[in-house]
């Protein structure tokens, strides 16, 4: 009997729901063992957002963050013999994203440093979130969307000053949610330097986010 087209689309679909119910370590298992496109492609899909929107955040540009998400990927494809059993495969994941962007910025900071007067990076509003209200007070931004846009454009501001140690633990830890042990795996440091670090960005943002502010209500 001749197989529809019906019968493939069901097949396929059946294939993408049996994916979609597998971990990301036996995705990755499933992909290295039987070289299956598809449970790569699943992988890639779980996290081109919230890993192009890290690389975005870490690189300040959105075209870096893209190259550096397609090289991170082609990482996972090249190294994944070398992923240990046992292990999560996210911060693996991470690591290899934070190490792409690292050599990204080398790759780059000629062409940054031409055009650092050229205006600040462009920053999509909906996956902006505001640290202070996360760390520091928990109110609700103002009801105006352009007041809230002006106080996520803030925090950006804020952010991007920490010293580089630090912004990376709050995008990891905060906009990413990894534990601070996955966080300290991603970073390769002890889980207490995870911590200090984070607070002493806390205290940092703290007092930055209270002077911008107050200079804010004296204009």
């Amino acid at each position: 009997m001749m197989t529809t087209i019906k019968d493939r689309s069901r097949s396929v679909r059946r294939e993408e729901l049996a994916l979609a119910s597998l971990t990301d370590e036996q995705l990755l298992r499933t992909y290295r063992m039987q070289q299956d496109r598809a449970a790569f492609h699943e992988l890639v899909h779980r996290y081109e957002r919230d890993l192009y929107n890290y690389l975005r955040r870490y690189l300040g540009d959105g075209t870096l963050a893209e190259d550096a998400f397609q090289l991170t990927f082609l990482q996972v494809h090249l190294k994944c013999d070398q992923f240990e059993e046992g292990r999560k495969f996210k911060p693996w994941l991470y690591a290899i994203a934070t190490h792409q962007a690292i050599d990204a910025q080398r790759r780059g900071k000629r062409h940054r440093m031409v055009s650092l007067d050229q205006g600040s990076h462009s920053k999509s509003d909906e996956d902006q979130w505001s640290l202070h209200e996360l760390l520091v007070s928990g109110e609700s931004l103002p009801g105006s969307h352009l007041e809230a846009t002006e106080r996520r454009e803030q925090v950006q501001r804020i952010i991007e000053q920490l010293p580089e140690s630090q912004q990376v633990v709050v995008n990891l830890v905060y906009y990413q949610g990894m534990k601070y042990r996955e966080a300290a795996e991603v970073l390769r440091i002890p889980v207490g330097t995870v911590k200090s670090r984070l607070h002493s960005a806390i205290l940092k943002f703290d007092e930055a986010w209270k002077r911008n502010d107050g200079s804010n209500h004296h204009e």
